[in-house]
């Protein structure tokens, strides 16, 4: 019989090779709360797909503290002459 320990274990690893996160998946992929994902997804333009889960890949731009939608998009306004 396995333990909770061996469960809990087993879910990790089976959570960072799956291509889509549930919400919950997804806070305990990024460590973040619930609040602070959905402020975190809004700056970087990650949004759920149809079905309501998270594309890994999405998520890995929010951990790896790349630049914001925002910013590459404040780069590329030319201001003056």
């Amino acid at each position: 019989m396995m333990k909770n320990n061996e469960i809990a274990v087993m879910r990790a690893v089976a959570l960072c090779f799956k291509p889509y996160l549930k919400p919950e998946e997804a806070i305990i992929y990024c460590n973040l709360a619930r609040t602070r994902l959905a402020l975190k997804c809004q700056e970087y333009g990650v949004y759920k797909t149809a079905s309501g889960c998270y594309k890994k890949e999405d998520l890995d731009l929010i951990l790896s503290g790349g630049s914001t939608k925002i910013e590459e998009a404040a780069k590329k306004i030319k201001l003056g002459r």
